[in-house]
């Protein structure tokens, strides 16, 4: 096993457990709630979820230029679902050589081959924010390590922040200015649009008033 890439390897895998640990706590009835993700429930933030796990999984092995890996498929909007497709990424990510590896990631750019440790870096925080967004929809808390937070924050900063995350099918809202005091987990979340205080009240509440939540939440779709 090579060792520059073992420590983001070590974080993704944290990440990726940590997922699996907060959808075991939702129940059936859990999956229509709003969640940070704007005009998401969790059910379609499970699926997303459940999507990129086998599209990273495929890239590691050197199958990620392929679409179809990619789209939701029947199930995955379930928390069985997105456990076996978790097992899966985590199986990928875990050869020899695989930082080394150059990955086709045709959602985040249809021609650039990117470092497998760089690929990783990316599922990392797409899983770390994804667990925080699970975490909130529930109710129920989740505090990244000192080391993922501020590995979250690094990767985050380097999101850039354009008219991109304005279109149909962007990665992340617009990037809002962080609270006076905010740690490096919470600078993280609004570099990428979330706001670290939101609640499923918050975002009923907006939706009422007329807005779409104000959630800042990740535009993927």
């Amino acid at each position: 096993m090579d060792a520059p890439d073992l420590p983001i390897r070590e974080l993704d895998r944290t990440a990726v457990q940590e997922t699996v640990r907060l959808l075991s706590l939702a129940g059936p009835g859990d999956l229509a709630r709003p969640t940070p993700c704007d005009g998401w429930t969790l059910g379609s933030l499970v699926a997303h979820m459940t999507a990129q796990n086998r599209g990273f999984a495929a890239a590691a092995r050197g199958e990620g230029a392929e679409p179809a890996v990619w789209r939701t498929q029947r199930g995955d909007d379930s928390p069985a679902g997105h456990r076996a497709a978790a097992a899966e990424v985590l199986a990928a990510f875990a050869g020899d050589g695989v930082g080394e590896r150059e990955f086709t990631l045709p959602e985040f750019d249809p021609v650039r081959r990117f470092p497998g440790r760089v690929a990783i870096g990316f599922h990392f925080l797409d899983q770390t924010v994804h667990a925080w967004d699970v975490a909130r929809t529930l109710g129920v808390g989740f505090t990244p390590s000192e080391a993922a937070a501020e590995a979250a924050l690094r990767i985050a900063l380097r999101v850039p922040d354009d008219e991109r995350r304005f279109a149909e099918g962007a990665f992340f809202g617009p990037a809002l200015p962080p609270a006076p005091g905010a740690t490096p987990f919470e600078r993280a979340l609004a570099a990428l649009g979330r706001v670290p205080g939101w609640t499923p009240a918050l975002a009923v509440s907006a939706r009422g008033a007329g807005g779409t939540g104000g959630t800042g939440g990740d535009g993927e779709r």
